[in-house]
């Protein structure tokens, strides 16, 4: 049975109680974030926490960040996921637990702070070298993207419709712009610049893009934001998405049409191997430091 945090305690899932009035059940009103542990060594932790308190701001929920750093090291030790190669703690935190209305509540009532650990598993270098491929979906999410809410039934809708149609992901449109995938920011190569869309409220800053623009960045390869036409995807040298535990994940096929020669390109190689150094040299400036 895992152990799970729930507002201050440490617990078994099975023993984990959350009220049928908590704003997050009944109005998906909250935020969430996900991390993620090499051996575990937590990747980008400062950037994550940075991300939940901007989002908790924004929301206007009152629950500082302060703790929740050696809350998710605990999970991993106490989960055993320790030595695990690839691990994530999620965390999710929401309103709190009050009469329901459309407004927030009139007294002042406790934050919900969940969170678990678990392990998750990389493609293996052989079905990673076949690359991914994707279906096109309408984007029907709401304004503010930017904001890692809880509120994810358009993703949840947009991926179905992508296994429906036979493809391992989805890739949201809007208003003739391909804008990111399901769960992941989304990538192209025209002419041997790398593109992905601009940081704005219609995509998730995804912390994985961050850490891809800085090592494209010093590798000196070449990097514009801006959107990305649908009609330009015909003429995609390479595209591919970055994610928590996507990482860099090459797609070679968009609604059954390949993707360049639809084999995995060589700048999505290059910057896969690019984060995997930078997650080795992560794990290498935390050895001997406790997990919790």
């Amino acid at each position: 049975m895992s152990i799970v945090y729930l507002n201050g305690q440490f617990l078994p899932k099975d023993e984990a109680k959350i009220s049928p009035d908590d704003r997050g059940f009944l109005l998906a009103d909250g935020v969430y974030e996900v991390t993620p542990f090499y051996e575990g060594a937590p990747f980008c932790l400062d950037r994550h926490l940075t991300r939940l308190e901007q989002g908790l701001s924004w929301m206007r929920i009152q629950q500082p960040v302060d703790g929740l750093e050696d809350v998710q090291r605990r999970l991993i030790l106490e989960n055993g996921l320790e030595s695990a190669a690839t691990s994530l703690t999620y965390i999710q935190i929401t309103r709190g637990a009050a009469p329901r209305t459309h407004y927030f509540p009139v007294d002042p009532v406790e934050a919900t702070v969940y969170a678990y650990a678990k392990a998750w598993d990389r493609p293996s270098p052989e079905r990673w070298s076949k690359g991914f491929t994707v279906a096109t979906v309408p984007d029907q999410r709401w304004s503010r993207v930017d904001v890692k809410t809880i509120c994810l039934l358009p993703n949840v809708l947009a991926f179905q419709d992508a296994i429906e149609a036979g493809a391992d992901d989805a890739l949201l449109v809007r208003d003739g712009v391909a804008i990111e995938g399901a769960h992941m920011n989304f990538w192209g190569v025209f002419d041997g610049v790398l593109v992905t869309h601009p940081t704005t409220n219609q995509i998730l800053p995804g912390i994985t893009r961050g850490v891809v623009l800085d090592l494209a960045a010093a590798d000196g390869i070449p990097v514009e934001q801006r959107p990305i036409q649908v009609e330009e995807l015909g003429a995609a040298e390479e595209l591919f998405f970055t994610g928590t535990t996507g990482e860099v994940r090459p797609c070679v096929g968009v609604d059954g049409t390949p993707v360049g020669d639809g084999r995995v390109g060589t700048i999505t190689k290059r910057l896969s191997q690019l984060f995997r150094a930078e997650v080795e040299a992560a794990k290498e400036a935390a050895a001997g430091t406790p997990v919790a």
